[in-house]
């Protein structure tokens, strides 16, 4: 399989761990967004939306969108498993995810901001608007993983599809500057996942394209 990426995308940063939770290797090719090579034609054949990441099959077939990848990694190879069996908390894990991936996230895509800048607003009034955002979506994130069973992740004792997501998400938050005291919950979860290799290798600062 090839993943198509970049070492700052939260979204393939959320594949790359699913990949090395699952023990799964790939080919790597990477998408320079702040170059603008997600818009070159030839990528734009493989995803016609211009984003990171998408993941070419053996066979072929291509899949974007984040969390579709990670479902697909989780029915195709399903150990360990990145939603928890319970209906209820696979559930909730679910929404803990969408609410980052769909809801946090797309503020403070480098698509969104450089729109705001075309609309007037300076990159530091741009960067407001995210840091805020974020803020505010990290605040209800807490108060979701409250809702969980305990364990030293966001939903129990192994990680989720949720944290995933929360790692990322809060890797891009301090790049915003936002302040994070206030979420104790989630700082303890990413504290957890960071002590785990498929954790450590993701990250931005180790992969071959790292600026």
């Amino acid at each position: 399989m090839i993943l198509y990426g970049y070492y700052r995308s939260s979204a393939a940063y959320r594949v790359r761990i699913a990949l090395n939770l699952k023990g799964i290797t790939v080919e790597q090719r990477f998408c320079h967004l702040r170059k603008g090579e997600q818009r070159d034609p030839d990528y734009l054949r493989l995803n016609p939306q211009g984003l990171v990441p998408a993941l070419e099959l053996d066979g072929g077939a291509l899949l974007t969108q984040s969390l579709a990848i990670c479902e697909y990694l989780e029915e195709t190879h399903p150990e360990p498993p990145l939603l928890p069996k319970d209906p209820v908390l696979r559930g909730k894990v679910r929404a803990f995810a969408q609410a980052i991936a769909c809801d946090i996230h797309p503020v403070q895509n480098l698509k969104v901001l450089n729109r705001l800048k075309s609309l007037g607003l300076s990159q530091d009034q741009a960067n407001a608007w995210a840091r805020d955002t974020i803020a505010e979506g990290l605040a209800a994130c807490e108060a979701l993983a409250a809702q969980g069973r305990g364990g030293p992740f966001c939903f129990g004792d192994r990680p989720s599809l949720a944290d995933l997501c929360l790692v990322p998400q809060l890797y891009n938050a301090r790049r915003f500057g936002v302040e994070l005291g206030g979420l104790p919950r989630l700082l303890a979860a990413e504290a957890a996942c960071q002590a785990l290799p498929a954790f450590q290798d993701a990250a931005p600062e180790r992969q071959p394209d790292a600026e």
